[in-house]
């Protein structure tokens, strides 16, 4: 089958030949409508995972798809031939990617059920993302605020995270890196701050002198840059970071609760993001549909950084 992978770490991708995976005991063989493009998926080809699970060249790259089911291995019967699924995966060793054809998953692990209101096309671009915005709300307990800054907001996790925040009623102020006001505000921001042309702390010390009651931060890898953004948030808030750029202790003399947030993916999680859009409170943002030959392409903008929305990977 095709796909798309490195041959070595730190490789540079390109279109492979690679043997159709078969499903063992508890797998499911899904057919890949699209795959879903993100940042890990050249951060695992880099070797992010080397120290946590083995790795396997050539390397199929992706974690996210949608498809329909084609097959189920020995004891897999939690999805019938033919259902329409979505999800993420990692396999281990890492290799078995979604960059491909076809892909193999272990019934118990995140894959669930599509949206009933998104073409396969759309719902491949929002599993990580969509999860990763879902496990931030809960667990930094975003309900429980009124306003919000996120640092990063035009991309995937932010554009997720700006709706399900606005939708229980937090003001989102927006920060992004071009002109993205209308696009933002359409997703439920409140204020979009482009930090190209405007000081962010003007910005929100004028909307919010006290400071925001959260904030969450996507971008910033550097801690001193965390702890700037962490200063627009007012004693007592919620700082997160999901690149472990929160220093506690630092923010502990003000009173603000730090999280490094990690994504623990999950069926359950998938199924709550489910819900979030066939309710209509979430649109997957899918800025570009590319043919699985240019991904080695694509993968090379999104490293470039500036992604606006999702790009999903079509065989």
């Amino acid at each position: 089958m095709r796909a798309v992978g490195v041959r070595e770490r730190n490789g540079r991708p390109e279109v492979l030949q690679a043997r159709r995976p078969e499903p063992g005991e508890g797998e499911v063989l899904v057919r890949i409508a699209a795959a879903g493009l993100n940042p890990l998926d050249w951060k695992i080809a880099d070797g992010v995972l080397e120290d946590v699970v083995p790795y396997d060249f050539p390397l199929v790259m992706g974690v996210d798809f949608a498809g329909v089911v084609e097959g189920n291995g020995p004891q897999a019967h939690r999805f019938v031939t033919g259902e329409q699924v979505f999800g993420h995966v990692v396999s281990e060793p890492v290799g078995r990617g979604t960059y491909a054809e076809y892909v193999v998953v272990n019934e118990t692990g995140s894959v669930a059920p599509a949206p009933l209101t998104l073409p396969l096309t759309a719902a491949a671009g929002a599993p990580t993302a969509g999860m990763a915005a879902l496990g931030i709300m809960g667990a930094a307990a975003l309900r429980s605020y009124r306003s919000l800054l996120i640092i990063g907001a035009a991309g995937g996790v932010g554009t997720f995270l700006t709706q399900l925040a606005a939708a229980e009623g937090l003001r989102v102020v927006a920060a992004t890196h071009g002109h993205d006001q209308a696009r933002m505000a359409s997703f439920g921001a409140a204020l979009t701050v482009d930090a190209r042309e405007r000081p962010l702390e003007e910005a929100v010390r004028e909307e919010y002198p006290a400071g925001v009651d959260a904030l969450v931060d996507l971008t910033s890898h550097a801690r001193e840059d965390f702890a700037a953004h962490a200063g627009l948030v007012r004693d007592g808030g919620v700082a997160v970071s999901t690149v472990d750029a929160a220093s506690l202790d630092a923010l502990h003399g003000r009173g603000i609760e730090g999280i490094n947030f990690h994504l623990d993916p999950s069926a359950e999680l998938l199924e709550g993001l489910v819900r979030q859009i066939d309710s209509g409170r979430v649109a997957v943002p899918i800025e570009a549909e590319v043919p699985l030959d240019e991904a080695p392409g694509a993968l090379a903008r999104n490293r470039a950084g500036g992604a606006r929305g999702k790009t999903v990977l079509l065989p």
